[in-house]
């Protein structure tokens, strides 16, 4: 299945929604647990942070069909666990700008966070795929059994919240 085909077309999000990696994130609830959203075309993995917004742990692996189905299942997990707000993965191209895959998945965070009624923030997720496969390479035998997508979902949520708690990066001091 084509993302494309699943999402209507609509403008990418403001960049009030979108969070530069290494930047200062967008006002998500500081408390509370985050859902990790690695968006695929087949599966989507899933990743959930601890109450307190330290660690992020996989969760599971949602086979895609009709977004409205998506949505129900991704709805009543998010309802289940009581999640407070989205942590998106955002496929960027190398240099940093938002291709084709990129718009895609944006539009369907946003359909995604407005049906869920939850805050949102894309986060990029490159290099999450490669971060997981070395993680699960590492990792004892029931954990690599966790399937990869949930594995790069918990990548790209523990890189956004640990981004957060190193705060905005520091002004270069000026000589004197």
């Amino acid at each position: 299945m084509d993302l494309e085909e699943t999402v209507p077309l609509s403008p990418s999000p403001t960049a009030e929604e979108t969070a530069a990696p290494g930047g200062p994130a967008p006002d998500l609830p500081r408390a509370g647990r985050l859902l990790g959203v690695d968006v695929g075309q087949r599966r989507i993995g899933l990743a959930i942070s601890d109450e307190t917004q330290w660690l992020a742990t996989p969760l599971q692996v949602v086979q895609r069909s009709a977004r409205a189905e998506d949505f129900r299942r991704l709805a009543h997990i998010a309802a289940e666990r009581r999640v407070v707000g989205l942590v998106i993965g955002h496929p960027l191209n190398a240099d940093g700008s938002e291709g084709p895959q990129g718009r895609t998945v944006a539009r369907y965070a946003r359909h995604l966070a407005e049906t869920l009624g939850l805050p949102w923030v894309l986060w990029d997720e490159h290099g999450s795929t490669q971060a997981a496969l070395e993680r699960l390479a590492h990792a004892g035998r029931r954990r690599r059994q966790m399937p990869v997508d949930a594995e790069a979902a918990a990548v790209i949520l523990q890189d956004y919240l640990d981004s957060r708690r190193a705060g905005p990066p520091a002004a270069p001091e000026d000589p004197v």
